[in-house]
């Protein structure tokens, strides 16, 4: 039975990708999580299970050689205000820290992927075994988007793939084509709740995969909290990339939508005016 290495993050998508692994590959699941982050819950899930520190990556890389994994996928995010924390390296994760030449989010993950590949481990696409999760294109809610809030996405959608370009978010928020907020090291939810408190009600997000979004780390995802963060922040709409962003808990996700009345949205990647042709709720 062959083994993989799950980096765990927060959220649930780590629990997406252990369960998918261990059902739809019959592999063994050997997992790694951070204090503060991981949810310690999903050691009852996994075959092996272990506390590291974030800069331990000599540590991290230790423990799946010994487990046999030669395939690891990274499921869910590290709180990146880390950054500017004291963080405890060791030797190999000082090293390689050291040479980043910037610390953003695809820098520092594909720094990561080839220290694992000099040990053996290939860091893999963290939606494979995932297709149901991956927003099918249409509105997936029975609310649906009104003609100024179309306009307002394919707005919002040209600025976020240039911010995502530069590797410095995937979320713009807009309201009556105007940009109201920009993700940067906060994450979508503090986007969103940031937007509300600027924009008032009514606002629509945007997240967007990268132009070059490389499918093994920092997939867009969403799920039951953002409709929850959209819901206090008065949102509108969300607007996500189809086949490219993932939804945790899909009918929940949905479920809740329906109940605060937020439509949501799964666009394509070229989303125009000119395309939209008013479609119903996916799959109706």
């Amino acid at each position: 039975m062959s083994t993989l290495a799950l980096i765990a993050g927060n959220g649930s998508l780590p629990f997406l990708v252990a369960r998918a692994y261990k059902a739809k590959a019959e592999h063994r699941v050997v997992a790694v999580g951070f204090k503060g982050d991981t949810d310690p819950a999903l050691a009852a899930l996994v075959d092996d299970f272990s506390w590291i520190g974030v800069g331990q990556l000599g540590r991290l890389i230790a423990r799946f050689k010994k487990a046999g994994a030669e395939e690891a996928v990274m499921a869910g995010q590290i709180t990146p205000t880390r950054l500017f924390a004291k963080v405890a390296f060791d030797a190999r994760g000082l090293k390689v820290f050291a040479g980043l030449k910037n610390r953003k989010a695809d820098t520092i993950f594909g720094a990561v992927a080839a220290e694992l590949a000099k040990d053996g481990i290939r860091l893999v696409d963290s939606t494979r075994y995932l297709d149901e999760h991956l927003a099918a294109e249409g509105v997936l809610t029975r609310t649906q988007p009104g003609t100024a809030q179309v306009e307002d996405v394919v707005f919002g959608a040209e600025i976020a793939r240039e911010l995502g370009g530069l590797d410095i978010g995937q979320t713009v928020v807009v309201k009556n084509r105007a940009v109201v907020a920009v993700e940067a090291i906060e994450g979508t939810n503090e986007t969103i709740a940031r937007a509300g408190r600027l924009g008032g009600e009514g606002t629509v997000v945007v997240k967007m995969a990268k132009p070059k979004q490389d499918m093994r780390f920092d997939v867009p995802v969403i799920g039951p909290k953002t409709i929850e963060v959209m819901a206090e922040a008065k949102a509108a709409v969300i607007a996500v990339e189809a086949k490219r962003t993932l939804v945790v808990e899909p009918e929940a996700t949905v479920a809740a939508a329906d109940g605060q009345g937020v439509c949501v949205m799964a666009i394509p990647a070229d989303f125009s005016t000119s395309s939209w042709k008013g479609e119903g709720r996916h799959g109706d």
